[in-house]
């Protein structure tokens, strides 16, 4: 199977530490593998509306960026969630993202659920302090996410910097990049699964 990657981009700002270093990763992925890059800044998405108590339970999201987004995440083999550490998870822009995959869930017809799994999430993050803990809400809802859907989660490629271009004297994680993508991604577990 060829594999397709979407990088989908959580960042309110461009060419930021996150992407930097979400971009030296894909460097390293095989000439034969598709990318396609979305950023949710230059194509935001409506406030999400949670209609689950509706009399008919779900009212599909209308409009071309939802499309946008819908048809590249179905196509997607891997997804890889490039978002910096925003008050210790992901950016808001990201979490809208996310909110969106519970309507898609409730599609009829979609089929959204069993289409992912199997696929790969990843992540990519950079954040401003020395200490990874403090990405583990952010890691915690992409492996958590990743589970409830039956896909196999790759982890996430941690960076450290605050003003841009910070990230690319983190040689460390310039190194973990060139390897990123080329590791065995498990299926994910809810920590309560955990042997």
């Amino acid at each position: 199977m060829t594999r397709r990657f979407l990088f989908v981009l959580g960042s309110s700002r461009t060419e930021g530490n996150t992407e930097l270093l979400a971009r030296r990763a894909a460097e390293q992925l095989p000439a034969d593998v598709e990318q396609q890059w979305l950023s949710l800044a230059e194509h935001p998405l409506p406030d999400f509306v949670d209609l689950r108590r509706d009399s008919d339970h779900v009212h599909p999201p209308t409009g071309s960026t939802p499309a946008l987004f819908l048809d590249a995440t179905l196509a997607a083999t891997d997804i890889v969630i490039a978002s910096p550490v925003y008050w210790y998870s992901v950016s808001g822009l990201t979490k809208r993202y996310l909110d969106y995959w519970s309507g898609w869930l409730r599609t009829p017809g979609l089929d959204f659920k069993a289409t992912l799994a199997g696929c790969t999430l990843w992540g990519v993050t950079a954040l401003a302090d020395a200490e990874p803990s403090v990405a583990d809400p952010l890691v915690g809802t992409l492996n958590n996410s990743a589970a409830y859907l039956g896909m196999r989660f790759g982890g996430v490629l941690l960076g450290n910097g605050s003003r841009r271009g910070d990230v690319l004297d983190d040689t460390e994680a310039l190194a973990r990049a060139k390897t990123f993508f080329a590791q065995d991604a498990p299926l994910a577990r809810f920590p309560y699964q955990a042997a």
